[in-house]
């Protein structure tokens, strides 16, 4: 009988973590992030450590929307814990009528240690955040 695999598989925990923000299941979503980790947003040039930070944050940036979701066009697992996401966020400020939405493409750097995500950027561009992403996964090689 093969051995069954203790590697987390990170492409899937990514995306169980984007599931817990799109139902602003924010106890499930931090439960994803190491109670030390960090979460860096660059165009918003702030650095925010620590998982209650994190939350504090995410539940400030969504309280606004009555309607809101996120969900990954792409993930894509680099070597050493590094995972490279593109993902569109939606959503309608309380109060909107319905056809103004929000639409906004985010790409985010994560890096995983032991089924955790440690360290988060966000990035406005794909392809800088994919660069990022493999200066990361051979910086930890």
């Amino acid at each position: 009988m093969p051995e069954e695999s203790t590697t987390p598989d990170l492409v899937e925990l990514m995306g169980r973590a984007f599931e817990a923000t799109s139902c602003r299941d924010f106890d499930g979503l931090m439960s994803f992030f190491a109670e030390d980790a960090t979460w860096s947003p660059t165009p918003l040039g702030i650095r925010l450590e620590g998982r209650a930070a994190i939350r504090d944050n995410l539940e400030a940036w969504l309280a606004p929307y009555e309607e809101y979701k996120i969900e990954p066009e792409r993930i894509m697992e680099h070597a050493n814990g590094v995972v490279w996401v593109i993902a569109v966020q939606e959503g309608r400020p309380a109060g909107a009528a319905a056809s103004a939405r929000v639409r906004e493409v985010w790409s985010y750097v994560a890096l995983w240690e032991d089924g955790i995500v440690v360290q988060l950027e966000a990035y406005r561009d794909a392809d800088e955040a994919r660069a990022a992403a493999e200066r990361l996964a051979e910086e930890r090689g």
